[in-house]
C-alpha cells in the first residue's frame, strides 16, 4: 500500500489545549485518527508523526525519500518561519511535499506571514483547519504541479 507521511512540528502536540480560539478544541490524536481513516478510504496508509525537535523532522523527511513514500504533508509550526535546515531537507528530496497550517497565518502576526519552506514545496494550504490536511493528501494522490 502506498503511504503518505504527515509531520506536525513544534507545539502541535498541544492541539485542543493551545489557543483553542485559533486552533480549535480537537486534539492531535483526533487529527491523526481522522487522517488515517481518510487515507484508508483512498487506499493509502497515512503515517502521522509529531516532534518538537528540528533534527527529528529532518530525519523523517530524509526517510520518506528512502522508503518510497508517495508524499509528505508537513505543518512545520514555528519552524516555518526560520528553519533553513528543514527547507534544505525538503529541497533535497524528490518526494512531493505540501505545507499545511491550521490557521490563516497571513491574517495573524507579521512574523507568521513568511515561510522559508514553502518555496521548495509543491504548495501551501492555510486557514482551513484539519480539512487542509485532507486537501493536501488529495493533492499528493492526484499529483501534478
Amino acid at each position: 500500500m502506498n503511504s503518505i507521511l504527515v509531520i506536525n512540528g513544534p507545539n502541535l502536540n498541544r492541539l485542543g489545549m493551545r489557543e483553542p480560539d485559533i486552533y480549535g478544541h480537537e486534539t492531535l490524536a483526533d487529527l491523526e485518527s481522522r487522517l488515517v481513516e481518510y487515507g484508508k478510504g483512498l487506499g493509502y496508509e497515512v503515517v502521522c508523526k509529531q516532534s518538537n525537535f528540528e533534527g527529528q523532522i529532518i530525519d523523517w523527511i530524509h526517510e520518506a525519500q528512502e522508503t518510497g513514500c508517495a508524499g509528505i504533508v508537513v505543518n512545520p509550526g514555528a519552524f516555518t518561519h526560520y528553519s533553513y535546515a528543514i527547507r534544505d531537507a525538503v529541497a533535497s528530496i524528490s518526494v512531493p511535499v505540501i505545507e499545511v497550517h491550521i490557521s490563516n497565518v497571513h491574517a495573524r502576526e507579521t512574523f507568521r506571514h513568511t515561510s522559508v519552506i514553502s518555496p521548495v514545496t509543491r504548495g501551501q494550504i492555510v486557514g482551513l483547519g484539519f480539512t487542509g490536511y485532507e486537501l493536501a493528501i488529495q493533492a499528493i494522490i492526484k499529483g501534478g504541479s
